[in-house]
């Protein structure tokens, strides 16, 4: 990974204390961890730290508590699943800064983990207060980020830190720019973007970013409504932002100027209420009756999507082609992920996703362990493909 310090920069570790910033914003029902992806997804980066005889010390945050520390919004059983995971006892102190996180960390092992408690549970945290990042620094002699989905914040904990200890990139941020530079950064060309979702109002940056770096840009979803009513299509009931046509021209307009092909939808499946089993059908998109509502894109669109994935060496994806969540409007993101998987797993295709809606498109598919990477980050991701600076990242770089 260029212009990033990674572990493989860290030097001799054995003994010393390394703070470790993941992303543990995990669900939790009743107490209960109810998805560990992304705890294991740092497993490898404290395995690695601990196994150099590293005191590892994780710092995160979870949820958005507003008044200080709240017993809903403690870290404390997502260090039980952290052990669980690791398959090895996590620690963990009652507060990220002061006597008690000193303690806790004075108490250490070469090779133990331990958890500090939120760090959002001050508001010094959000703001990168300098006071409060040399109390976290304190606990510290290294400082690793392995939270890519928390580095477009500049934050204590994100950025701050990396000011005043040395600083390096974990195994899954090492993981999640080696897959971004690959997917935008420096990519194998053709490269074409699927993007979709419901509103172009939530996206107007992103389009705009991609139109001048990719060579196609398949629109779907509730958004591409917008794009062909500002054509002049009449889209019925489907949901629109009618008053987006000016800007969905401009994109046009900008990708005709960068020479990027935008493929929109030729046919729509299309009903008169949303909702699971509704009766529907599949119409060209000149023919949408009054009454009906686009809910997915037809056969001969997904097709044509299809044959743009052939034709690319990279492919980049945000957001689905239709409402999957609901049968029968998942088929085209269906097919057009498992096309995709398909010639990722034959060699032929770079694929990097990334977007809530993105990965659980992808997992309801079944197709996300065959792409090349699947980010877990929303918001970081949406920004790097918007073409922002990450600061998270930025202070990486040396």
């Amino acid at each position: 990974m260029v212009g990033f310090k990674t572990l493989d920069d860290i030097g001799n570790i054995d003994g010393k204390r390394v703070l470790v910033r993941v992303d543990l914003n995990v669900p939790v029902t009743e107490g209960k961890v109810t998805d560990a992806t992304r705890i294991e997804r740092i497993a490898p980066t404290i395995a690695e730290l601990s196994g150099k005889g590293a005191k590892v010390i994780l710092l995160a945050h979870f949820g958005r508590p507003k008044d200080g520390p709240s017993p809903e919004f403690s870290l404390e059983p997502i260090a039980k699943a952290t052990a669980d995971v690791l398959g090895r006892p996590v620690g963990f102190a009652p507060d990220c800064i002061g006597d008690k996180a000193a303690s806790a960390v004075a108490a250490m092992d070469n090779g133990d983990v331990l958890l500090l408690e939120n760090t959002r549970f001050y508001k010094a945290e959000e703001k990168n207060d300098p006071d409060f990042t040399e109390k976290l620094a304190a606990n510290g002699d290294i400082f690793v980020n392995d939270a890519f989905s928390a580095a477009h914040r500049a934050h204590s904990s994100t950025e701050g830190l990396a000011h005043l200890l040395p600083a390096f990139a974990g195994r899954t941020m090492q993981a999640e720019l080696d897959a971004l530079e690959k997917g935008l950064g420096n990519p194998a060309r053709p490269v074409v973007a699927i993007v979709g979702g419901a509103k172009v109002s939530s996206k107007i940056d992103l389009l705009m970013n991609l139109v001048k770096k990719v060579d196609a840009l398949v629109i779907g979803g509730g958004m591409a409504n917008t794009f062909l009513a500002a054509r002049g299509t009449d889209v019925g009931r489907s949901l629109c932002e009618h008053d987006l046509a000016k800007t969905a021209k401009q994109i046009m307009i900008e990708a005709a100027e960068a020479g990027c092909a935008i493929i929109l939808p030729v046919d729509g499946v299309v009903a008169r209420e949303f909702k699971a089993g509704a009766a529907s059908e599949t119409v060209a998109i000149s023919e949408v009756p009054a009454d009906g509502m686009i809910l997915d894109v037809g056969e001969t669109t997904v097709k044509t999507v299809a044959d743009w994935i052939d034709r690319a060496a990279t492919l980049v994806w945000n957001g689905p082609l239709g409402a999957f969540e609901i049968e029968p409007f998942d088929r085209a993101t269906v097919a057009a992920a498992r096309h995709a998987a398909a010639r990722t797993k034959a060699g032929k295709l770079i694929s990097v996703a990334g977007g809530g809606d993105t990965v659980a498109a992808l997992n309801h598919a079944g197709a996300a362990d065959d792409f090349t990477y699947v980010s877990t980050a929303g918001g970081a991701f949406l920004e790097w493909m918007e073409g922002k600076p990450l600061p998270g990242v930025d202070v990486l770089k040396g």
